[in-house]
């Protein structure tokens, strides 16, 4: 049975939650492409080995604690990787509006600023630099060597594995860095080109 003829389009109007994600999203005027891709990179540098720990959660001889630690590890890793995106959002320079008594107001430049530095040279030194020279040695962030049933120790498809889930973490520190720079030149110039 053919359709019925319409004569006007339907227009689908965006959902809230679509409208949301695309607020969250936006770029404020002024950040390249290039720093766009940059943030958007960063939830997904950290993805891969959120999810790799995941079945850990389920394995035999994990206590209950462990079984709420490992899932609350990896939401709130992506939740603090999506925060990249402030960087170069609207959000990130004026408080949304469902936050009370701060909606509207510009952020404080520093009040991005610390945190981003701290968490950019952190997660260098610890997923880049040490995470990597430790892996060369063989030990662990104490200096421990790595037990027989670590990941990378275990060879074939699980090191595998692992190394293709956990590579892309080193990357998490340095990306935030540069984005960071970014958000200090970007508030920077808008600071003297309002005076």
């Amino acid at each position: 049975m053919p359709l019925p003829h319409v004569d006007t389009p339907v227009v689908a109007r965006p959902s809230r939650l679509h409208s949301a994600w695309r607020a969250a999203h936006r770029p404020v005027t002024g950040v390249s492409r290039r720093l766009q891709l940059t943030a958007y990179a960063v939830p997904l540098v950290v993805l891969p080995s959120s999810l790799w720990r995941l079945p850990a959660a389920f394995d035999e001889g994990v206590s209950f604690g462990e079984r709420m630690y490992i899932p609350s590890l990896s939401i709130v890793s992506e939740l603090l990787a999506f925060t990249a995106i402030g960087l170069i959002a609207h959000w990130g320079e004026v408080f949304p509006r469902w936050i009370p008594r701060l909606r509207g107001r510009r952020v404080p430049t520093k009040a991005a600023l610390i945190p981003a530095a701290l968490g950019a040279t952190i997660l260098t030194l610890t997923f880049t630099i040490l995470a990597v020279v430790n892996e060369i040695q063989g030990t662990t962030i104490r200096g421990d060597d790595l037990p027989d049933d670590f990941p990378g120790e275990a060879g074939g498809w699980e090191a595998a594995w692992f190394y293709v889930c956990y590579t892309p973490l080193t990357l998490w520190g340095p990306l935030l860095g540069v984005l960071t720079i970014a958000y200090y030149k970007r508030r920077r110039a808008n600071r003297s080109a309002a005076t």
